[in-house]
């Protein structure tokens, strides 16, 4: 293993004997044999083993066989961040040799975590470190062959990166052996993508729903549940609703249509967070909170997307997109926004291979020393502008209006106007886009002087304006003219109580909404965040009525 021993001391610490005591309460003693398999890959029914007497070994499996990546002594314990999730084991583990363990149940784990601040924080962070080694090491149960060619490739690398979850990426592009084994399974060109999943399973081209249903994403969460508040949507305000309900006590379900983050999941570096001097990106900011939501029992369930919410009265009813549906007391509509796309005829024919949504290390790695193009004069657009800028080999930035100043943060501007890889071009927009399989050429215009330019770029990225994910609650909550829910004071004469709404309430008592979604909203993670947590406030109130 290439860790550090100050790495490896981090990832793996060892228990004093007074923090073994206090374990001793949480858990059941056992002795096991040497081989013994105390649980296998795939596995999620168990919990967290410490080693009191004797040793055990952690294992990846794969393909070409067995890997011992560590061996735990006294004090020592297994576990990382699947284990607040109840999702299934990314490796194997077994006796080395006679052992006495204490294993911790998922429930008494979280009993541990919330109660006594001192463990918590070791098993947390613990957890934490060796989730990002089992990612960078790309130990676990996926492999996805794919093409740089294939705007599913992207879609499932997006995902499964996105959610967190390590898999193995094979490009045919770059492994023609693997196309010649592929073609011997008669694997066509259009099955492609094709994930294998805990080495047995093959899905052809699968959906994220079929993805996380093969790796137990969602495993653990008992959706006949009625819960005390249902979050659609898993971005930083529904997360932070996620966290705030949650430590308060309340029974949580966050139902995410893709993955934690929501659009401030793509970007790629925040800066203007409070408390991040040195920025951080919209992926480690969902992680952290996605953990921190799991840590106080939140549910999360993502490749779910709300398709209706029905009016009547609490408990609500949301049906999802896979024909089941959820109950809940109380609802945080936090589905955001999407950028708003270009009215191109044949946009949907390269979306993926050349046009993109967001700016992640994904898309930097195959704009690598090519020019790119962006559209949008947003704080999202600067942000990738500066971070596409260290990888492509120049940055056009395409905007309808006569510069930035009035819709991007001042920081970012003056790093773009210091670049010298950065062309801002004012009152720019696409007219087309050109390519045979995938983009090649893109053509804008200027509209004060109505020339139009064809340019060698096949790589665009559309970050323009916002529509909100207000499809399905058309009809059961009152929307604005631009179809963002109405919350408070801003709402109609169609609210049925006598008390006032409550600042967040929709027009749907005890249904509050937050973040972009909301008619009014600040489109900026912190004020998300805020509402997320301040809804929470409000739900108590409803839930006590």
């Amino acid at each position: 293993m290439p860790e550090t021993p100050e790495q490896l001391d981090a990832m793996f610490p060892v228990l004093e004997e007074a923090k073994l005591a206090r374990l001793a309460a949480f858990g059941e003693q056992r002795r096991v044999q040497e081989g013994e398999i105390l649980f296998d890959l795939g596995d999620a029914n168990h919990g967290v083993f410490v080693v009191l007497e004797g040793s055990i070994e952690v294992v990846s499996v794969s393909t070409a066989g067995e890997e011992v990546l560590r061996v735990l002594g006294h004090g020592t314990f297994t576990g990382e961040v699947n284990q607040l999730s109840g999702r299934r084991s990314l490796v194997r583990c077994r006796a080395r040799n006679a052992s006495s363990i204490l294993e911790i149940s998922r429930a008494n784990l979280q009993r541990v975590m919330q109660t006594d601040t001192a463990l918590g924080e070791i098993f947390l962070s613990a957890f934490l470190q060796r989730r990002v080694y089992l990612i960078a090491h790309s130990v676990g149960d996926a492999v996805l062959v794919g093409s740089s060619h294939s705007s599913d490739t992207l879609r499932l690398r997006e995902f499964l990166t996105r959610n967190g979850h390590p898999h193995t990426y094979v490009d045919l592009e770059r492994d023609t052996d693997v196309q010649a084994v592929l073609d011997q399974f008669n694997i066509r060109v259009e099955d492609i993508p094709v994930l294998i999943c805990s080495g047995q399973l093959v899905l052809r081209n699968p959906s994220n729903a079929e993805a996380a249903e093969c790796f137990g994403l969602n495993a653990g969460i008992d959706v006949d549940s009625v819960f005390d508040l249902i979050v659609v949507g898993a971005g930083p305000s529904g997360l932070a609703a996620a966290v705030y309900g949650a430590s308060e006590g309340l029974n949580v379900l966050v139902v995410e249509t893709n993955a934690p983050g929501g659009q401030a999941g793509s970007s790629s570096k925040i800066e203007n967070y409070l408390g991040f001097p040195t920025g951080i990106s919209g992926q480690s900011l969902a992680n952290r909170a996605f953990v921190q939501a799991e840590k106080f029992g939140a549910h999360i369930a993502v490749a779910r997307s709300a398709r209706a919410l029905k009016c009547a009265r609490p408990p609500y009813t949301i049906e999802l997109d896979d024909g089941s549906s959820v109950q809940g007391r109380s609802i945080i509509i936090a589905a955001g926004a999407q950028y708003r796309k270009l009215a191109l005829p044949n946009l949907a024919q390269f979306e993926g291979v050349g046009v993109y949504y967001g700016a992640t290390a994904i898309e930097a790695q195959m704009c690598r020393d090519d020019e790119v193009a962006i559209v949008g004069g947003g704080n999202s657009a600067g942000q990738a502008a500066v971070f596409l800028s260290s990888h492509a080999k120049h940055v056009h930035i395409l905007v309808r209006r006569s510069g930035l100043a009035e819709t991007m943060s001042r920081y970012l501007i003056s790093r773009i106007e210091a670049s010298r890889t950065i062309t801002v071009k004012p009152w720019t927009e696409v007219e087309a886009l050109e390519g045979d399989g995938r983009l090649e050429r893109i053509r804008w215009r200027e509209s004060t002087s109505g020339n139009s330019e064809a340019h060698q770029i096949r790589h665009l990225f559309v970050m323009t304006g916002a529509e909100p994910n207000s499809t399905w609650l058309r009809g059961c909550v009152e929307l604005d003219d631009g179809q963002f829910v109405r919350t408070g004071a801003d709402l109609g004469p169609n609210w049925p109580l006598r008390r006032a709404p409550h600042l967040l309430e929709t027009s749907l008592p005890g249904v509050f909404a937050v973040g972009d979604i909301r008619s009014g909203s600040v489109k900026r993670v912190a004020s998300a965040v805020g509402e997320g947590s301040m809804a929470v406030q409000f739900v108590h109130r409803v839930l006590a009525e």
